[in-house]
């Protein structure tokens, strides 16, 4: 892929995540050229083109990290800078990826077997708790707890079938891609 067509398709995206990151709309405007820049000379080293979106925004969050830290240098400030950059990357897009990811587990949960489908949708989706839904049940606690946790294997199976995560060492998710245009996810 050209510099030109990440331009015209990311460039618009990119801008606001900096922005929200960075006060000054200069400094912002500053950054994204720094970025595609970065982009242009090392497009040649990515070898997964399905994964072009998160290194971008990897490449992105580094030039922002760069960024706080050349202005910490220049202004002399003594700052704490990794405690702040932890911060920027654990703003909103991870909260909303998150929270997207998250609202496809009730869809993907109707795929399961029925006895998996009701241990996850009473217990993870729901109120009740393990040892209640194996009163419910009539089986036995270690059995609710195979169940749920059968369920959530066979969810994470059928959502990784469908779209690749990508997470941060916090386990927030900070990009997806469908592996495909019939990816159950698309349903939700």
């Amino acid at each position: 892929m050209k510099t030109e067509e990440l331009w015209t398709r990311f460039s618009k995206d990119l801008l606001s995540f900096i922005q929200k990151r960075v006060r000054s709309e200069f400094d912002a405007e500053d950054i994204l050229q720094d970025v595609f820049r970065k982009i242009h000379l090392s497009i040649h080293t990515l070898s997964d083109e399905s994964k072009i979106q998160s290194w971008m925004y990897q490449i992105t969050r580094n030039a922002i990290t760069d960024y706080y830290r050349s202005f910490a240098r220049s202004n002399g400030a003594e700052t704490h800078l990794d405690d702040e950059i932890e911060l920027i990357e654990e703003t909103e897009e991870a909260s909303n990826l998150n929270k997207l990811v998250s609202g496809w587990l009730t869809c993907i949960a109707q795929g399961l077997d029925e006895k998996y489908r009701e241990a996850i949708l009473l217990t993870e989706l729901g109120v009740l708790t393990q040892k209640q839904l194996a009163e419910r049940l009539g089986i036995s606690i270690s059995g609710a707890k195979s169940r749920v946790q059968r369920g959530r294997e066979k969810i994470k199976e059928m959502l990784l079938a469908c779209c690749h995560i990508e997470r941060d060492r916090l386990g927030n998710v900070i990009d997806y891609q469908r592996k495909s245009a019939s990816c159950s996810c698309n349903l939700c």
